[in-house]
């Protein structure tokens, strides 16, 4: 970590409704610096026991630490480390605020510097959610004793510790599992599916055919298991083209799918130009079928080098093949590493749309949803069918499937409805959760993470501001979802495929880590209980205290 003054505001991004309720209460106070919000602080006026959630333990604390923020300056109070979170208390101002952390949130834990004369060390603490955290606190005098933050390393990345994430050991119990949030076979029967079309075949049901598809995959009726076994050969990762989405009335599809693997030398496969020409020929308003590759063109190209490529209008008669010219993941992380450096700790404001401009995150974010609308437009409109892929399938292909989904059926903009999204385009097809966020993994500049999913719902908050009537859920809803995807505290976004979650996240059930989607007795999802009060007449949502 670079020595500046790069500190994140006071309070936690957190916003476990099982957190706020146990104990520390969000207070209405709001810091403001240089006429900005900071963000609002937590209040803790008993100064009691901290707020443990079942299974969470007091690892480690220190009493004299000073929290370097640059809105207020040093703020001393005290700081606990637990196996799932940072606790820090402050002790020396009014009103009585503090930070609370969870420790899935850090990418990376750093000293800084050398200890002063008075005994004193940096350290600071990156966050996968863009914050930056410094701290300073006295070395122990006993040099044979770790310091708070050498136990805070341990507990931050137990997977680069041989420790188990704090999913496994979480014992919260729900009355109702949010692991069945998802049927895929309920779904597809909401679409109409099986038809005289479409099929669901069984070919993958023990992963055999494609270890990061889902096991239930709907597929052309005249295309025989044989056939598609053919087709995994002849797609990146064995990724074959399968059914996303069918419209309810022209019976054009979403289908996904990864690259061709056509090589230099422009390899073919008449059984995978058999699919494709079936999945057109299942629409009966359509005699042509567009295939978006979320490449830019050169880029798609380049990939023969190395077996890849695309497909060739010659070869996929009646198909027209569209590059949507969206990036890699590795110019994803730079775009987001940029776009820290402009955000945190300070907005220049004389120069901000440049230094904005200068990062191209929103360049990105107008790509892909000008992609999503382009494929939704095929699809509703046009009445045609539609191929998308990338590379492997399963970064900028979710990101276009999922928003044109979000924009063609209305579903998929209720609660209930985006969850079934996450988990059916993101979770089931096997978006790599585990190495695009790195749970649990100390090795912060490896270079398969990358904010995929961030960017996807930074689009989806986009719709969200420009159509909020459209949609049952907020921004609350949004940020709730992403506080999740760093914390560890549910298994929901820990694997990377569904045969990896089936595996070592949900069976047996009596030790499973609970799902972000579990409920209260109430009915309503835990995690967002307090967040989310939704009147169905309007559309409007509101924000409410918590339960």
């Amino acid at each position: 970590m670079e020595e500046s003054d790069s500190v994140e505001s006071l309070c936690s991004s957190t916003t476990t409704r099982s957190d706020r309720s146990s104990g520390t209460r969000v207070s209405d106070t709001e810091l403001r610096s240089k006429g900005r919000v900071i963000e609002k602080v937590y209040k803790d006026p008993s100064k009691g026991e901290l707020p443990l959630l079942p299974e969470e333990h007091v690892q480690d604390s220190a009493k004299d630490v000073t929290y370097i923020c640059p809105f207020i300056g040093p703020v001393r109070g005290s700081l606990s480390v637990t196996n799932y979170r940072l606790f820090f208390r402050c002790t020396d101002r009014e009103p009585v605020f503090g930070l609370d952390l969870p420790l899935g949130v850090l990418s990376r834990v750093e000293k800084i510097g050398a200890a002063t004369s008075r005994g004193d060390v940096s350290y600071g603490l990156a966050c996968k959610d863009m914050r930056n955290l410094r701290f300073v606190h006295k070395e122990p005098e006993d040099s044979l004793k770790k310091s708070v933050f050498e136990v805070l390393m341990k507990f931050a990345f137990p997977v680069s510790n041989n420790m188990s994430l704090f999913a496994f050991e979480y014992k919260q119990v729900f009355p109702e599992s949010g692991w069945k949030v998802y049927d895929p076979l309920a779904e597809y029967k909401r679409q109409g599916l099986p038809n005289e079309s479409w099929r669901i075949s069984k070919v993958n049901d023990h992963y055999e055919l494609c270890d990061s598809y889902p096991a239930a995959l709907v597929v052309p009726v005249t295309i025989t298991d044989e056939e598609l076994r053919r087709v995994s050969s002849f797609r990146a990762k064995g990724r074959i083209p399968v059914l996303s989405w069918i419209h309810p009335e022209s019976q054009a599809a979403v289908v996904r799918a990864s690259q061709p693997m056509v090589g230099q030398n422009g390899r073919r496969c008449k059984e995978d130009e058999k699919l494709l020409q079936a999945i057109m020929d299942a629409n009966a308003q359509s005699h042509k079928m567009f295939i978006f590759d979320a490449r830019p063109s050169v880029n798609a190209a380049a990939n023969k080098m190395k077996g890849g490529g695309y497909e060739s209008e010659d070869a996929y008669q009646n198909a027209e093949l569209v590059f949507l010219d969206i990036h890699n993941i590795h110019v994803m992380r730079e775009s987001l590493r940029k776009l820290k450096e402009v955000v945190y700790p300070n907005i220049e404001d004389s120069h901000w749309l440049s230094n904005l401009e200068s990062t191209h995150w929103l360049e990105h974010i107008k790509l892909i949803l000008a992609g999503a609308l382009r494929i939704a437009d095929k699809v509703e409109s046009g009445k045609t069918s539609v191929v998308v892929h990338c590379s492997d399938g399963w970064d900028r292909t979710p990101q276009l499937t999922s928003l044109a989904l979000i924009m063609l059926d209305s579903h998929y903009r209720t609660i209930r409805g985006f969850q079934m999204l996450l988990e059916k385009e993101w979770l089931s097809f096997g978006h790599r959760f585990q190495q695009r966020v790195g749970h649990g993994d100390k090795n912060h500049t490896d270079a398969d993470r990358s904010p995929i999913f961030l960017q996807f719902i930074d689009c989806v908050w986009q719709m969200t501001r420009q159509f909020p009537a459209a949609f049952e859920f907020n921004e609350y809803f949004l940020i709730t979802i992403l506080d999740h995807l760093y914390s560890c505290l549910f298994g929901t976004f820990l694997c990377n495929s569904e045969q990896q979650r089936l595996k070592e996240v949900i069976p047996p059930m009596c030790s499973s880590p609970p799902s972000v989607y579990d409920t209260s007795s109430s009915g309503s999802p835990t995690t967002y209980a307090g967040i989310l009060a939704c009147d169905h007449r309007n559309l409007s949502i509101s924000a409410t205290k918590s339960c």
